[in-house]
C-alpha cells in the first residue's frame, strides 16, 4: 500500500514533505508527494468555490488515464463545497481511491488571525490523514480526539490529535494486513 499526495502549485509551499511524513507516521503507510497534474474541474463562479465531488471526478479520470491504482490525495488552495454544505475542509471517495483537501480555511489568516505555518501544517496533516483514512476503509469516529472524528469547525479540527484512537488503529492494522 502506498499513497500519492499531489500538491497543487497554489497550495502553501514548503510544507509538502513534513505533511507527507506526518501523515505516513499517523496511518502507517508510505506516502510520496509530487506536483499536481490533475485538471482542476468544478469551479463555480457564483460561489467562488470548487465543487469537491466534481474535483474527485477529475482525480478519478487522472488515475484511470495514468494507470494509478493506489490512493491519491490532492491538496488544493481553493475553497471547496459539496451539495448541502457551505464548505468542506476535504472530501474522499473510497470507491475510486480519491480524496481532496483544501487549505483555504485551514490557515489562521482566513479567520483574521496572525498566520502560523505550524498551525497550518498541523491542520493539513489532520485533514489529510482523515481523508486518506477513508480511502483505506475507515469511517467517521465518535472519539473527538481521533483523527477520524468529523470536524464541523476549525476548533473541532484543532482539538483532534494527530493519531488514530485505539479502535481506528486496530481497524487500520487489520485492513493493511489483509492486503
Amino acid at each position: 500500500m502506498h499513497v500519492h499526495i499531489f500538491w497543487d502549485a497554489q497550495s502553501p509551499a514548503g510544507l509538502q514533505m513534513p505533511v507527507s511524513r506526518k501523515i505516513s507516521a499517523i496511518l502507517g503507510v508510505p506516502t510520496t508527494v509530487s506536483e499536481n497534474h490533475v485538471r482542476m474541474m468544478g469551479y463555480v463562479t457564483e460561489r467562488q468555490q470548487i465543487d469537491a465531488p466534481a474535483l474527485l471526478d477529475s482525480i478519478q479520470t487522472y488515475k484511470h488515464r495514468h494507470g494509478i491504482e493506489e490512493p491519491v490525495l490532492l491538496v488544493v488552495h481553493q475553497d471547496l463545497f459539496k451539495q448541502g454544505c457551505s464548505f468542506v475542509f476535504g472530501l474522499a471517495r473510497e470507491s475510486v481511491g480519491a480524496a481532496v483537501v483544501s487549505t483555504a480555511r485551514l490557515g489562521n489568516e482566513y479567520y483574521g488571525l496572525s498566520g502560523s505555518d505550524d498551525d497550518l501544517m498541523d491542520r493539513i496533516v489532520k485533514e489529510g490523514a482523515h481523508e486518506i483514512g477513508h480511502l483505506l476503509g475507515l469511517g467517521h469516529c465518535e472519539n473527538r480526539e481521533c483523527v477520524m472524528f468529523r470536524p464541523n469547525t476549525l476548533d473541532e479540527l484543532d482539538r483532534k490529535k494527530k493519531q488514530l484512537c485505539s479502535a481506528c488503529y486496530e481497524q487500520m492494522a487489520a485492513h493493511l494486513s489483509s492486503e
